[in-house]
């Protein structure tokens, strides 16, 4: 019986998987040997609909290309050597760290052939960095046989280009438009394109030129091929100890805790919200300082913060908070996950929301813990750790959390960018893992605001590069009714499930409010994370999800 292309895809992904926890546990490997062969034969069979034109023999992906070198440090494409690393000291060496745009991590440069890439995130993480590297390794073949004829022979094209990089590299002038001619033979692209993907990477704060990108990587590739000079993956015998037991996720939450208990909050009712760091403060701050009356108002002031409109209230309203119990806790553990708390016994108001009274006793006031949003697998060694009891000599003190929120980013299957998902279960993929619970919040509470609404079974993946359209297509069309995937959902519920109903440690009856809104749509050409960022589409979910929280859990 002939398996289908979405059955053909999550054995691919599976076996990713498998092979990368393999030789994650071996310490290193070829990615272009006999290891590295069965990543990229999965990922060419998985075919993800962010890597695009990933199976084409000889066109580059352009808009996978840009949004992994967004998220990778800049210069890897020059290094025959990646190392995976933990936090290990580098932080108080002389090295300068590297830190990619959109996936904040140290990374450090020590040669011309070496990076090392810290990694504290977890095993979602690490499976992430390898597949963007795969993705270039499999790219890098394309510019390789695009640079030289059957018989192995160098074309003109790539000797100009070389110079051309050279020139770039010493400051020099050149005709760009005659290098976007060379370089498009080089990546089997239309000259427009290729003129419009030099200016989208010229753009980009975080990538070096698509001329030198393309240069390094089919240099590297060219290398390997001719010299046997071999790149390499390695992962530090450091890393491969501390991961899966909760190093930096412990260290995290102890911080909070400690900042709990120095203020005396520990016994308050704790609110846990994880949201970006910037929707919870605005949203309870904005009408203490400026008297917003409505959500209508309040989304009119933070739409200025957003635009940095001349005389926004941003830096106001943050001021005011930290003199009105807002506390912040930047990240000092390795989580990159930064941390407020905001004890509304000390808002000058006894309104938290227009129309919402605080209690009376400053006691039962709530107290919120927000933190920025977690990488996948991250969710839980945060959250678990955050829900256990603080440890305060010899006593074990259980916090009184009443609530947890996740406010998150996902792919919607239904719908487009902006739009929400209010989730019923979470499904996590490749295994029978699935969570449902009472979500406090519902479809009617989002209705009448101008965003497309969606309710049901949201999909926790391995990682959100590695979905294809089959895949989502059965998700969606099967007895799933999915509405849309994301990375962090399942990991969450397992850890406020054990705390709240093994553990014990958190009340049994503790409200649980989740709803996401759309950062993509993956099952539209166009519409996917490499496309580019929601910009100012997410302001208005970001904020009305923040609002209807609040409003839910006190009205």
């Amino acid at each position: 019986m002939k398996r289908t292309r979405a059955q053909e895809s999550r054995a691919a992904i599976e076996r990713m998987y498998i092979t990368m926890r393999h030789l994650f546990t071996r310490g290193s490997y070829k990615p272009m040997g006999i290891s590295g062969e069965s990543l990229v034969n999965a990922l060419m069979v998985l075919s993800p609909e962010i890597y695009g034109t990933i199976t084409d023999s000889e066109k580059l992906e352009l808009d996978g290309l840009l949004y992994v070198m967004e998220r990778l440090p800049r210069g890897i494409e020059e290094c025959r050597y990646v190392r995976l690393i933990s936090r290990e000291g580098y932080e108080i060496s002389h090295l300068e760290p590297i830190i990619p745009a959109k996936r904040k991590r140290n990374c450090y440069r020590l040669d011309e052939q070496v990076m090392y890439v810290e990694m504290t995130r977890g095993r979602s993480d690490i499976y992430d960095i390898l597949t963007h590297l795969t993705f270039l390794y499999i790219e890098s073949r394309k510019i390789l046989r695009n640079s030289t004829d059957p018989k192995g022979k160098i074309s003109q094209n790539w000797i100009m280009l070389e110079e051309l990089v050279k020139k770039e590299a010493n400051g020099e002038d050149f005709e760009k438009e005659a290098a976007s001619a060379y370089l498009s033979h080089l990546i089997g692209r239309t000259f427009e394109e290729t003129v419009s993907a030099v200016d989208k990477f010229e753009k980009s704060a975080n990538s070096n030129s698509l001329f030198s990108i393309v240069y390094h990587m089919g240099r590297l590739a060219y290398d390997e091929n001719t010299k046997n000079l071999d790149r390499e993956i390695s992962f530090s015998a450091t890393l491969r100890e501390r991961i899966g037991h909760h190093v930096y996720g412990e260290m995290w939450a102890r911080r909070i805790k400690l900042s709990l208990d120095k203020h005396n909050l520990i016994k308050r009712p704790i609110h846990v919200i994880s949201a970006n760091l910037h929707s919870v403060l605005n949203t309870i701050y904005a009408p203490q300082l400026l008297g917003v009356k409505d959500y209508e108002s309040l989304e009119k002031v933070v739409l200025d913060i957003s635009v940095k409109t001349k005389g926004n209230k941003g830096k106001a309203i943050y001021d005011y908070a930290l003199k009105h119990g807002f506390i912040d806790l930047p990240d000092e553990s390795g989580t990159n996950i930064g941390t407020q708390i905001i004890d509304t016994a000390l808002l000058e108001k006894d309104e938290l929301l227009p129309g919402i009274k605080l209690p009376e006793e400053r006691e039962k006031r709530p107290v919120f813990v927000v933190m920025d949003y977690a990488f996948g697998e991250q969710a839980y060694e945060c959250f678990d750790e955050l829900l256990k009891p603080f440890k305060k000599g010899k006593k074990d003190i259980p916090l009184n959390v009443v609530s947890t929120s996740i406010m998150g980013k996902a792919g919607i299957l239904y719908g487009g960018k902006g739009d929400l998902m209010i989730p019923s279960s979470h499904i996590f993929e490749g295994t029978a893992d699935n969570y449902p619970f009472k979500n406090e919040l519902k479809k009617s509470d989002f209705e009448g605001f101008g965003l497309g609404v969606y309710q049901g079974s949201m999909i926790t993946v391995l990682g959100t590069s590695l979905q294809n359209k089959d895949i989502l297509t059965y998700f969606m069309e099967s007895s799933w009714h999915a509405v849309g995937l994301e990375m962090e959902g399942a990991h969450y519920q397992k850890a406020i499930q054990s705390a709240s109903k093994i553990r014990r440690s958190i009340p049994s009856n503790v409200k649980i409010l989740y709803a996401y809104y759309a950062s993509d749509n993956p099952l539209e050409t166009g519409s996917t994370l490499a496309s580019g960022a929601l910009g100012m589409d997410g302001v208005r979910p970001t904020y009305l999800i923040t609002f209807k929280i609040l409003e839910k859990l006190f009205s």
